[in-house]
C-alpha cells in the first residue's frame, strides 16, 4: 500500500571503485555484486553525521530496492601492510594473559586481497516515512561526513541524490528512473529499451539477504539480520528513438532484446 505519508528517496551510486562487503574477513575482503542495505544505511548515517553508537532503528525500517544499471567488472587489489614502528606483526596466537604475541620467526609484512567493483552504476530506492526521507535527502546533498560506496577509499562520482519521489511501490520507483549507465554502455545498447536486474525488499520474497545492521559501533561489532528480497527485471528506455540497424559484418543489433550474458553481469 502507498500513501501521502510515505515517499521514496532515489540515489545514484556510481564511482570508479565500489566495494560492498560480504561475510569475508581478515586477509580476504570480498565484495558483493550489488550494494548492501548495511552499506547504504552507513552512507545515510554518515550524511546525517550520526555517531557509530547512534541507534539505527529508523533507518533499518526503510524498504530498499536496487537496480543494476551498469554491473561493472571485478577488480582484485594486492595489498600489503606493516607496523609503522617497524616491529614484527602480531600473530594469531595469544599468551596466558590473552594478548596477541608477535610472529615467530618475525614477519614484517602482511598481505591482504581486497576486491572491488570497477565502473559500476546502481540506482537505489528507499521507501519510508516522508519526513525521514526528506531529511535524508537533504543530508545526502550536504553531508556532514564524506560519503563513500562501501569503503572509505571509494568516494562517489557526481551527485548521489536523484531526489525524492511521491510514494510508490519499489518496482515502480525503479522503473521511473532514467537509465544511469555511462556513455560507453549506453552506446552499446541497440534497442529503445533495456532490461535491468533489480532486487527489492519484499516480505513475500523468495530469497533472503543477510545485510541488516544492528549497529555500527566498533566496540560491540555489527551483527547482521535477515530480510526477504525478490529478484526481478525492470525495463527502462535507452534514449534511442529507434533500434540500431544490424551491422552486416558483425550482426550487432540483429537481436536487440536478447542478451545471453545479462544474467552473468557481463
Amino acid at each position: 500500500m502507498t500513501g501521502t505519508d510515505h515517499a521514496v528517496l532515489v540515489l545514484r551510486l556510481a564511482a570508479p571503485l565500489q566495494s560492498w562487503g560480504g561475510p569475508s574477513r581478515y586477509n580476504r575482503r570480498e565484495t558483493r555484486p550489488r550494494p548492501t542495505k548495511s552499506g547504504i544505511l552507513g552512507l545515510l548515517a554518515a550524511a546525517e553525521g550520526r555517531d557509530r553508537e547512534a541507534p539505527l532503528t529508523d533507518l533499518v525500517g526503510l524498504r530498499l530496492g536496487v537496480r543494476v544499471d551498469q554491473p561493472g567488472t571485478l577488480l582484485r587489489d594486492y595489498h600489503t601492510y606493516s607496523d609503522y614502528h617497524g616491529v614484527p606483526l602480531l600473530s594469531a596466537k595469544t599468551n596466558a594473559k590473552g594478548r596477541q604475541t608477535r610472529t615467530t620467526p618475525a614477519k614484517y609484512t602482511g598481505v591482504t586481497r581486497r576486491f572491488y567493483l570497477q565502473d559500476a552504476v546502481f540506482v537505489a530506492a528507499l521507501r519510508g516515512p516522508k519526513a525521514l526521507v526528506q531529511s535524508l535527502e537533504e543530508a545526502v546533498r550536504t553531508p556532514v561526513f564524506p560519503l563513500c560506496l562501501g569503503r572509505r577509499s571509494c568516494p562517489p562520482t557526481g551527485p548521489v541524490s536523484l531526489g525524492v519521489r511521491t510514494d510508490s511501490p519499489l518496482k515502480e520507483a525503479l522503473e521511473d528512473v532514467p537509465w544511469q549507465a555511462g556513455g560507453q554502455r549506453r552506446r552499446q545498447a541497440r534497442g529503445t529499451t533495456v532490461s535491468l536486474e533489480a532486487v527489492i525488499e519484499d516480505p513475500a520474497g523468495d530469497q533472503t539477504a543477510v545485510d541488516v545492521p544492528d549497529t555500527f559501533d566498533l566496540k560491540t561489532g555489527t551483527r547482521f539480520g535477515r530480510r526477504d528480497v525478490r529478484h526481478l527485471w525492470v525495463t527502462v528506455p535507452t534514449g534511442h528513438t529507434q533500434p540500431a540497424h544490424p551491422d552486416p559484418d558483425t550482426g550487432a543489433g540483429r537481436y536487440p532484446d536478447h542478451d545471453p550474458f545479462a544474467l552473468l553481469g557481463w
